[in-house]
């Protein structure tokens, strides 16, 4: 397997990168950080690491999780999809770790921007000291980025919110679906993962210190808020949907029942003149100079008269 990167990271967090992964570790522990999609890294991970965690960091689909297994943990997290390449941030990218003691194994299939910052950070010459720190540290690169995604959104609904009540045919108002759909996938993936950063501050969990476990119960707690903000967006968007929906039905029915009024008057007019209209033996008033004023006449009253008959009736 050839990794994207790999590193031996001493105690005081400093770097030494490792071009021979069977080499001894030289240092606190290693991290290892490979593309599931390059050749042998399948084969790399059920060699190396226990069958279950290879499995699990082997899977094409997940969800945020976290378990104790085999003296270390299996956590899967999940990201903002910040590839340049990518159209829609809501569309999370998975990273999956293997953190045990000496030792921290992290997988992609694609890119996750948080794994390559501090990829960059420990080619600069800094690096978190231990594993639980990385495992802190990528958590906390995925909940910053979240927040601040979620502000956006909820700045987005803000304006959505004020356009679209003030004028329902706006330009604009094809944002909305956009939003909504941004704000399901968003909160689709931030529920578990709130649940799996709760989970870290087990103190039965293996690794984790109790400094980490302090960070890790922050980091949970701000994953929680992310969720209920995102929540509520996704409530506001789905009220505002039910406005301006209600709105265009209001509207719709407001033309139909204006046509409808508009057919009644000019239904008896259209029956006289059609009935006029024939061209048979024995029509009164084709040799009447003055016939088509009186039809005309007639028909005018006759539009009148149903009128009138509507505005009694209170039907308008």
């Amino acid at each position: 397997m050839t990794p994207i990167f790999a590193y031996d990271i001493d105690a005081d967090g400093g770097p030494t990168r490792v071009d021979d992964l069977s080499a001894p570790v030289s240092g606190a522990y290693r991290w290892i950080h490979a593309d599931f999609t390059h050749a042998g890294t399948g084969e790399w991970l059920f060699a190396h690491l226990p069958e279950r965690a290879a499995e699990i960091l082997s899977q094409p689909e997940t969800r945020p999780r976290a378990l104790a297994h085999a003296g270390g943990l299996i956590v899967i997290l999940r990201g903002l999809n910040l590839d340049p390449a990518a159209d829609d941030p809501e569309d999370m990218v998975a990273l999956r770790l293997w953190v045990a003691p000496g030792l921290v194994v992290s997988v992609r299939r694609r890119l996750v921007r948080a794994a390559q910052d501090l990829g960059d950070a420990a080619a600069a010459g800094r690096a978190p000291a231990s594993p639980q720190m990385l495992l802190v540290a990528l958590a906390t690169h995925f909940t910053d980025r979240i927040e601040r995604h979620g502000v956006a959104l909820e700045d987005r609904v803000d304006d959505l919110e004020d356009t679209l009540f003030a004028d329902d045919r706006h330009p604009d108002r094809k944002a909305l679906p956009e939003s909504r759909t941004a704000s399901i996938r968003l909160h689709r993936f931030l529920s578990p993962q709130a649940a799996a950063l709760g989970a870290l501050t087990d103190p039965r969990l293996p690794v984790i210190d109790d400094e980490a476990r302090e960070d890790l119960s922050e980091l949970a707690d701000r994953a929680q808020r992310a969720v209920e903000e995102v929540s509520a967006v996704r409530d506001r968007l789905g009220a505002l949907t039910e406005h301006v929906d209600m709105r265009q039905t209001a509207r719709l029915s407001r033309n139909s029942y204006a046509l409808s009024i508009v057919a009644a008057i000019f239904l008896p007019m259209s029956f006289l003149t059609g009935l006029f209209g024939v061209n048979v033996a024995g029509m009164p008033g084709t040799g009447t100079p003055a016939a088509f004023a009186l039809l005309t006449l007639a028909s005018l009253g006759l539009g009148a008269l149903v009128y009138l008959v509507l505005r009694a009736m209170r039907l308008f």
